[in-house]
């Protein structure tokens, strides 16, 4: 199966997103599985960013899973977590967005 680059940052990016939710049931790194949950989701997003990476500029790929990451992680948080979700985060990941669409544009 042939992946395009943006199949590659997509999936890289909702495993960081979901890395994010795995640090804090390790407890400081206290618990054995939680722990090797959080290391494994690490790696593979790290793995499928290098993928990515193999067909897009380091740049607009890094820009591009971090922004997936960070959307990925607030609203996981916000829908599954009890995090708040308001008015100004959901603002926040609007300039998130559109900070990818103009790195894309002027790329």
């Amino acid at each position: 199966m042939s992946w395009s680059a943006w199949g590659w940052l997509l999936a890289a990016g909702l495993v960081e997103a979901a890395w994010t939710q795995s640090i804090k049931p390790t407890e400081n790194f206290t618990r054995l599985w939680p722990t090797v949950i959080c290391f494994v989701l690490g790696a593979t997003s790290v793995y499928l960013l290098t993928k990515a990476l193999d067909l897009v500029p380091t740049g607009t790929g890094y820009v591009v899973f971090t922004a997936i990451g960070a959307c990925g992680a607030i609203l996981i948080g916000a829908l599954w977590g009890g995090e708040p979700l308001s008015a100004l985060r959901l603002t926040g990941l609007l300039v998130i967005v559109a900070g990818v669409c103009m790195t894309h544009l002027a790329a």
